[in-house]
């Protein structure tokens, strides 16, 4: 990993904690990241560690292809964003941590392998899946009707989608149960993600209830788009339903959540056709039976989007 990609993924991680004082030493008016200062710090992960006592459970690891099982390893393309997903509380040099990092290696303990993780933007996991570069892909993707036709899910968690303002700002008044509320504003979002798609795919809800259509501004990092929001150079966010509130809930972050707009079922990303979802569903109940999965969610903050039981490839949530 060269020098410039860690300093963009530091960036991301300590953007929740000390975002005000990044807006004032972000470099230029463009998209690029924020500057840490001396003594920059991201939130601290929680103590508890539900995975440590986890142990390989033979009858669901049997249900991994033989040279699976036999080489022992998976290769993970794993999103390393912002809390309570998956950051790096204490460098790039140290171990991630999150919420999808902890499902992740539950799993892998029950399945009784080894994940070799390379860190990936975003919007490159679910393309190199498709030509073999990883095994799985992690990093809150969401279940939708259009990814459904080239990749298979397995579901761990409920989230979806959602807004969020500066702090004090009332523009929008409240919570925003329609895209026609963001007319005339500039909204800033993640590149290649669900939101990205709903608000290029819904453009024209403006233009039919004649008002000014909405702006999208797209930022392949993090900090760079609560930076924006800090500057002024968007109005809203939107992101994902669990890290919005987890980051209004930290005091130097001076954001809002304006709540839930919809709902997505969110799971571990394979290529379409991949022989390990049936093996993954199965450790994803296991966790769920044991109660490693409550404590992973109680962990981070994320019990509200607990699931019952994992599916294989459910329908987008309308």
């Amino acid at each position: 990993m060269n020098h410039a990609t860690r300093t963009r993924l530091r960036d991301a991680a300590v953007t929740l904690a000390l975002l005000p004082l990044l807006a004032l030493t972000a470099c230029g008016s463009g998209d690029g990241d924020g500057t840490a200062t001396a003594g920059a710090r991201a939130p601290a992960a929680p103590a508890d560690d539900p995975v440590a006592g986890l142990r390989k459970v033979d009858a669901v690891a049997a249900l991994l292809p033989a040279g699976v099982r036999e080489a022992g390893t998976l290769r993970v393309g794993s999103s390393i964003g912002f809390p309570p997903g998956a950051y790096y509380p204490n460098g790039t040099d140290k171990a991630p941590a999150g919420q999808d990092i902890d499902l992740a290696d539950a799993v892998a303990k029950v399945l009784g392998v080894e994940l070799e993780r390379q860190d990936a933007s975003f919007e490159t996991i679910l393309p190199a899946l498709g030509s073999g570069k990883y095994d799985v892909g992690t990093g809150n993707f969401g279940v939708t009707t259009e990814r459904l036709k080239t990749i298979d899910f397995v579901t761990y968690i409920n989230d979806g989608q959602g807004f969020a303002v500066k702090k004090g700002d009332t523009k929008l008044g409240g919570k925003v149960t329609d895209l026609t509320q963001l007319c005339g504003l500039t909204i800033g979002t993640g590149a290649g993600t669900t939101f990205e798609a709903t608000l290029t795919a819904r453009r024209n809800v403006c233009a039919e209830a004649g008002k000014k259509p909405y702006d999208v501004k797209v930022y392949s990092e993090n900090a760079a788009t609560l930076t924006a929001l800090q500057q002024g150079r968007i109005d809203v966010v939107m992101s994902t339903i669990n890290g919005l509130r987890y980051q209004a809930a930290q005091p130097a972050a001076q954001t809002a959540f304006l709540g839930e707009f919809h709902r997505l079922d969110v799971g571990f990303a394979f290529k379409k056709g991949s022989p390990l979802t049936v093996a993954f569903q199965a450790a994803v109940d296991e966790l769920i039976r044991n109660g490693t999965y409550a404590r992973i969610l109680e962990k981070w903050g994320t019990t509200a989007s607990a699931i019952d039981a994992s599916k294989i490839n459910p329908p987008e949530h309308r």
